[in-house]
């Protein structure tokens, strides 16, 4: 055990005009790995890890401007883009306008 609590970020988009409204509805993108919807099985790939999902783990201990590469990655998740999708367990946006 690291720690006794665990914080998480969590990577959403919406497709929604204003993202302010509180009408909004917000999805969030899925990692491959790393902990989420709860009625979901734990993956089991001991003793390796996905180095996103690992990485995201890391990076919750820390502010954004000490892990830019997230704001990187969230920039190509919002773009749609393939390569960074390949990377996720799920694309909440796939076959609609982008968020």
């Amino acid at each position: 055990s690291i720690t006794k609590e665990r914080t998480e970020v969590i990577l959403q988009g919406t497709s929604s005009l204003d993202p302010n409204d509180p009408r909004a509805v917000w999805e969030e993108f899925e990692f491959k790995c790393k902990p989420g919807e709860l009625s979901r099985r734990p993956c089991f790939i001991s003793p390796y890890h996905y180095r996103l999902d690992w990485l995201m783990w890391f990076a919750a201990f820390q502010t954004y401007e000490q892990n830019e590469w997230i704001i990187h990655l969230a920039g190509k998740l919002l773009a749609q883009e393939e390569e960074a999708l390949s990377l996720m367990a799920s694309n909440p946006f796939a076959g609609r306008e982008p968020p």
